[in-house]
């Protein structure tokens, strides 16, 4: 059988929400994110998200602010982040979509713009194969506040082909979900572009291609692991 892979966004795709956002509000709320730049955070991550800045410009200044933190404390927090704030958000149509690539044989990946912290949270949950995500920079056991790889827009189509090639895996023949005009890219290198609860510009290009449009908030639509 020839090798296939089905990648995954996460936010607003496998999640219902959107866990940057709900990350500033943590950090805000318990008093780790001043005001003004939790202001200023929020601002980027809009722009980010609508594709109006420099991807690499705008992630770098929203994590500026853990420069010089521990590594291992932030991966301690994240993780009881996503115990408390996400882990109750899976969307029940991306969890069965998730179960059906599994029972054809493919090898499940998310293919994220979040941290690495948070993606393996979502890994072991439901244990995924791979993930490919953005990484901080790291010097001694703590952030430089640069960003090591970047995963976002045209970089994903980087990232995933260079993890696809040694294994034997063609993107043609894979799948990519994604709800974000950000993640066109993958989704026109992919062979089955899957797009779920689209942004208004994705949804708009996804009609105009014929591409499945998913709705995920129940377990029912099941447009997955076929063909």
């Amino acid at each position: 059988m020839t090798p296939r892979a089905a990648f995954f966004d996460l936010d607003r795709t496998l999640l219902s929400v959107n866990s940057g956002a709900l990350w500033f509000r943590r950090e805000r709320a318990e008093g780790r994110l001043p005001l003004t730049q939790a202001v200023e955070a929020g601002l980027w991550m809009g722009l980010y998200g609508v594709g109006l800045l420099r991807a690499r410009t705008a992630l770098g200044r929203a994590v500026r602010a853990v420069a010089g933190q521990s590594e291992a404390e932030l991966e301690e927090r994240t993780r009881r982040f996503y115990s408390l704030d996400v882990a109750s958000s899976f969307a029940p149509g991306g969890l069965a979509a998730v179960q059906a690539h599994r029972e054809a044989g493919d090898t499940l990946v998310l293919l994220t713009s979040s941290s690495e912290y948070i993606s393996r949270c979502v890994q072991e949950e439901l244990g995924l194969d791979d993930i490919l995500c953005m990484k901080l920079g790291v010097s001694g056991g703590r952030f430089t506040g640069e960003i090591e790889q970047l995963c976002f827009g045209a970089a994903k189509v980087t990232v995933a082909q260079q993890w696809a090639e040694p294994r034997g895996i063609d993107l043609a023949n894979c799948w990519f979900y994604s709800d974000s005009i950000t993640d066109l890219p993958m989704l026109e290198r992919v062979g089955r572009a899957m797009v779920v609860h689209p942004d208004p510009r994705l949804g708009r290009v996804a009609r105009k291609r014929g591409w499945p449009v998913l709705d995920w908030s129940a377990a029912s639509e099941m447009e997955a692991a076929g063909g």
